[in-house]
């Protein structure tokens, strides 16, 4: 099937269905777009392999390189009721990526892009695909190809093609960690200096998401912080400001 030509045009009006705190809201796709830059991408299912190890979790950790780069608001997508969308982005840590549920397809159907997955038990899903929507209207669309093997292509709908989109000189930085403890002086000076630097973190906090036998056993080190970037162990806060300042 040919998908629908939807560049230059305004995104179809649609009510999406929430439950928000024990509570239904209707959230308009009015409130969604009007007056921001939003990046939206659409995938097939939450909890399915590729959307839960790549698609949704590279969104949320760029999220903070879209806003630098003026993007309002993330926005993911799926044919799944509110239950299952929300109880996705609680079991995937998503903070920064709002999980929307077009339980009944409407959007999908109004993008052009509902397709018919009966055959693998599925029913009626979206197809998979990223767009950059403007003050409401849609200004880029990126398909996946269906001219493949792959029954679930994931080639341009990805996080890192819609960023090269919005700015050709972005370049990706290396994932970084940082162990730290509650009341650490050094740690939140650390944490500040990556900021400063644009670079997104993991923290560890020590008693809460790792024991200081963990960091020892990665670091070699009993203080705090220990900081990591792109697989290389780089050290403390002073070892960390030497780090930069040879960059």
């Amino acid at each position: 099937m040919a998908f629908k030509d939807m560049i230059g045009q305004t995104v179809p009006s649609v009510t999406f269905h929430v439950q928000e705190n024990g509570k239904w809201v209707d959230i308009t796709t009015d409130e969604l777009f009007k007056g921001k830059k939003v990046v939206l991408f659409a995938l097939p299912g939450a909890f399915t392999p590729t959307c839960s190890s790549m698609h949704l979790p590279r969104y949320n950790e760029l999220a903070g390189e879209f806003k630098r780069q003026g993007i309002d608001d993330i926005i993911c997508v799926a044919v799944n009721d509110t239950f299952v969308m929300n109880a996705w982005a609680k079991d995937q840590n998503c903070n920064n990526v709002r999980v929307l549920p077009d339980g009944n397809g409407e959007f999908a159907e109004a993008m052009g892009r509902l397709i018919d997955d009966s055959a693998i038990g599925f029913g009626k899903r979206s197809w998979r695909y990223s767009m950059l929507v403007d003050d409401g209207k849609i200004v880029q669309i990126f398909d996946e190809p269906q001219d493949t093997d792959s029954d679930d292509p994931y080639e341009k709908s990805d996080a890192d093609t819609m960023m090269q989109y919005i700015n050709p000189d972005w370049t990706d930085k290396p994932a970084v960690a940082i162990f730290t403890k509650p009341g650490c002086p050094y740690c939140a000076e650390a944490k500040q200096t990556l900021s400063d630097k644009g670079y997104e973190y993991e923290e560890f906090v020590l008693g809460q998401d790792a024991s200081l036998t963990a960091m020892r056993a990665v670091s070699g080190r009993d203080t705090t912080p220990q900081v990591f970037i792109g697989g290389k162990h780089i050290g403390g806060d002073d070892d960390l400001q030497r780090y930069f300042a040879q960059q």
